[in-house]
């Protein structure tokens, strides 16, 4: 690599002449890219605080988001997938079930009606998930939220109960808050 450098020539009587210096300073590869890569990699490092081989072994979190607005997906799934998590949607029932029983997700953010004919179809994957993988942790975020319908989604495994519409932000808040926290026992009913 060679050293390139613009001196004031002042001194020896040439006011406003530059020249430039083309003299090797040290040996180092002529590939001034290849070592622009490796300091900006162990920038990235510092950065993050970590090395790149525990990058390399960290899978990302995975999350499942089930409404049955196509948009809501959508807007998750974008947002999410740019704060390192690992995505997928469902907007119907059964696209949740085949999910659900093939992956183990780290949390399901899920709407509790997903058809108009049947508003306990959430509850059926409240339930569905915490059979698959009680380590799931469960955030209903509805519309259609009581006291009485809160309490009968906690009762069934939910961890959190959101009412739409709730700002990305503060869902990410919850997702992060029950990423860190440990899992509690679903209150069964008897």
């Amino acid at each position: 690599m060679l050293w390139t450098s613009l001196y004031n020539e002042r001194a020896k009587g040439g006011l406003g002449n530059y020249r430039i210096n083309t003299e090797p300073v040290c040996p180092v590869k002529q590939s001034r890219f290849g070592t622009l890569k490796k300091v900006s990699g162990k920038l990235r490092q510092m950065w993050l605080g970590r090395d790149e081989r525990s990058l390399r072994e960290t899978p990302l979190p995975r999350l499942l988001v089930v409404d049955d607005e196509e948009s809501i997906c959508f807007s998750m799934s974008e947002y999410f997938s740019l704060h390192g998590y690992k995505v997928d949607t469902a907007s119907e029932i059964e696209e949740a079930e085949k999910l659900i029983g093939a992956t183990n997700y780290k949390v399901v953010i899920q709407d509790l009606r997903l058809t108009m004919t049947n508003s306990h179809d959430g509850l059926d994957i409240i339930r569905l998930i915490r059979e698959h993988n009680p380590q799931t942790r469960i955030i209903v975020l509805t519309a259609y939220g009581s006291a009485e319908i809160e309490d009968e989604a906690r009762r069934c495994g939910a961890d959190a109960f959101l009412r739409k519409p709730k700002p990305l932000s503060q869902v990410a808040q919850v997702v992060q808050g029950l990423i860190e926290s440990p899992p509690k026992q679903a209150i069964r009913p008897a």
